[in-house]
């Protein structure tokens, strides 16, 4: 399930305990929308993860509908969690002070694929 606008897409990925969002390409005032929308449509989970990941650009518009969600999710009970946010976009939260509000996680690395010769060193 997804949504997609001129400069941003939004994929929803449902599971038992969590919703998870991954939003690729431009945050601000004229693609807000797409994301809001996204945010809204999730199911109610105990934690909805938001990707950031893929986000070049955060404007003040996507900080307000990150909030709104925040306040959504946790009047239901829940948790927003942000997650990867480039650097770009790890400067806006820190800056408005979203950080402090809503927890940011950097995934773990996925290890490198092991080379065929040294499988039994690997495993």
């Amino acid at each position: 399930m997804g949504q997609r606008g001129d400069r941003l897409h939004v994929q929803l990925s449902v599971g038992d305990d969590v919703v998870g969002v991954r939003v690729v390409g431009e945050v601000d005032v004229a693609s807000v929308g797409v994301l809001r929308a996204a945010l809204w449509a999730a199911p109610a989970r105990p934690v909805l993860r938001v990707d950031l990941s893929g986000v070049r650009l955060f404007s003040a518009a996507g900080v307000r509908a990150l909030v709104a969600a925040h306040l959504r999710v946790r009047a239901r009970g829940g948790e927003l969690v942000l997650a990867d946010p480039d650097p770009v976009v790890a400067r806006v939260l820190r800056a408005t002070g979203l950080h402090r509000v809503v927890p940011v996680v950097q995934s773990l690395p996925t290890p490198p694929p092991c080379p065929r010769d040294e499988l039994a060193a690997c495993a």
